[in-house]
């Protein structure tokens, strides 16, 4: 199953050519893994409690096609753990409503000790202990 969220591109996220700003894109990415992790049961103060916090170490975007301001768009979201790895990773695609791709966002993630300030060995079974609904995070 895919996650996904509804988003409108609001004007003040355009930049001087009356698209959606790249950073923005970013921000719909990381709007979609947050609304992920409290659908599986693990909203934000939760997961900061149990002393761990999500740290982004790569982020590449591949433009597909413009956004513009009234455009509405679904940004969907799925995990991909690496097994017996510190890192894990996480697909977006932000698709416009007649289906056309706009954008597809790859992150490279990892779960942080925030005591340690050191990556844990398997963040896979952290957020497996953490999640109510943990299929939805794909374990």
């Amino acid at each position: 199953m895919t996650f996904s969220v509804p988003v409108l591109v609001r004007g003040y996220e355009l930049d001087t050519q009356g698209h959606l700003n790249h950073a923005v894109y970013h921000q719909y990415g990381e709007h979609a893994r947050w609304e992920l992790m409290r659908a599986a049961g693990i909203p934000q103060d939760k997961f900061i409690a149990s002393g761990i916090g999500a740290v982004v170490l790569e982020s590449t975007i591949k433009y597909r096609r413009e956004l513009r301001g009234g455009d509405e768009v679904t940004v969907t979201c799925e995990f991909d753990w690496q097994e017996g790895e510190k890192v894990f990773r996480f697909h977006h695609r932000i698709v416009k409503l007649d289906g056309t791709v706009a954008a597809e966002i790859t992150v490279v993630a990892g779960a942080m000790d925030l005591r340690t300030r050191r990556l844990v060995p398997e963040p896979a079974e952290h957020f497996r202990n953490l999640a109510e609904n943990p299929e939805l995070l794909g374990l």
